[in-house]
């Protein structure tokens, strides 16, 4: 593929609010997650929250769309002047000629669970405050962008669990090489709520220690919730000061098990493989690997088989996701713009949480944060149902 300049950008986690908060936590090797405490949620795990969610109001004129999802897509977007740059890029290119791709996995599902509780007794009818489609609807968090932003061009939510916001970069992309925009407004939304919380629960999959990716005793993961955005453009659009591009894009399905990675970690090879050659890269010109690295037993060892198999010890490789919770939906977004800020300060993540590495994963993977001159980093994202993404990212020569 045509590289991408990611011309602007901007996240918000628990980590906390824009570029600088992230760089710095990442370099002091700083954790995020909490005892839970969401809601009315009482469960013996820890959770990622974003301060300020609940103090974040939305326009009167979008006002159909306020959901905590929404709320935390708008804190987000006015952060690092983020709104402003995708504002700017709507006057250059005119409103029909910029996109919107927005990865979720549950988008406002906590409005309609709240409205559960205030039912008509007699009827069972769900409050007429509900806005299913503002809040609830897949759709409403990119509707709401566009909206925000005074988008007029393609607009779509990808909902494939946790690679939905790597693969809108995939999108994104394919629309620009068709021509059909000229810009695009990238990005991953996902807000706490309690069918995750109780639902990866019921499944046995969450901790109730902070997320241990890749530890030897690693037993589950750490719900979270976050922000992600990026501006794309092609490179003779960028203005950036340090440039990082979007190099390549690797997509696969594992179509083994609806929950459950292929124990060989195939699907994630695939994806590995297909970013390389489309970022027209050998395994060798990798500088570090951000792993999905979820900290569950299944899905780690899957996808060191796979690292493994495509690049043996030669990567460094860590998972962020016991700084930042697993944001789910959100997370190839957030993720791949962690990946970018390690590009910019040439830092290699370490990994919070882990202690003890599980040795039978034979890749190199780092506990502590270390300087590094980094050229080019993958970020791997896999979803329920083996929806895998890999995005190659690197700093403009």
């Amino acid at each position: 593929m045509q590289p991408l300049t990611l011309t602007d950008y901007t996240l918000a986690t628990c980590l906390g609010r824009g570029l600088q908060a992230h760089a710095q936590a990442l370099r002091d090797g700083r954790s995020g997650l909490k005892p839970c405490d969401f809601e009315t949620v009482r469960l013996p795990t820890w959770i990622a929250e974003v301060a300020g969610v609940e103090d974040t109001a939305l326009a009167p004129p979008l006002a159909e769309f306020d959901c905590r999802n929404n709320r935390l897509a708008l804190l987000a977007l006015q952060t690092d002047g983020f709104e402003d740059a995708a504002r700017a890029a709507v006057r250059r290119h005119g409103a029909q000629r910029v996109g919107v791709f927005i990865g979720t996995s549950t988008s406002g599902i906590l409005e309609t669970e709240l409205a559960y509780r205030r039912r008509d007794p007699t009827t069972g009818a769900l409050p007429a405050a509900l806005h299913y489609h503002g809040s609830h609807n897949p759709f409403s968090v990119a509707d709401f962008v566009r909206r925000q932003l005074g988008i007029e061009g393609p607009a779509m939510t990808i909902s494939t669990a946790c690679s939905s916001s790597a693969k809108v970069f995939a999108a994104a992309a394919r629309q620009l090489a068709l021509g059909l925009i000229d810009a695009a407004v990238v990005g991953g939304v996902d807000s706490l709520c309690l069918t995750t919380l109780y639902g990866f629960s019921s499944l046995q999959l969450t901790s109730a220690q902070p997320a241990r990716p890749y530890d030897a005793q690693r037993d589950g993961i750490s719900v979270g919730e976050g922000a992600a955005f990026a501006l794309l453009q092609r490179p003779d659009e960028a203005a950036s000061s340090v440039q990082v591009q979007l190099l390549g894009c690797g997509e696969s399905s594992d179509a083994h098990h609806m929950s459950a990675p292929h124990p060989q970690g195939l699907g994630a090879r695939l994806a590995m493989e297909a970013a390389l050659r489309s970022a027209g890269l050998t395994a060798s010109a990798i500088d570090y690997l951000n792993l999905h690295g979820t900290a569950t037993p299944a899905n780690d060892a899957a996808e060191g088989l796979a690292v493994a198999a495509v690049f043996g010890r030669g990567v460094p490789c860590s998972s962020t996701k016991g700084a930042t919770g697993h944001t789910l939906g959100a997370a190839g977004a957030v993720e791949a713009l962690l990946g970018a800020l390690a590009l910019r300060g040439g830092w290699i993540p370490g990994s919070p949480g882990t202690r003890t590495l599980d040795d039978s994963i034979d890749i190199d993977y780092r506990l502590q944060g270390s300087a590094a001159p980094l050229r080019t980093v993958l970020s791997n994202s896999f979803g329920f149902g083996g929806s895998n993404c890999a995005l190659v990212l690197g700093l403009r020569p």
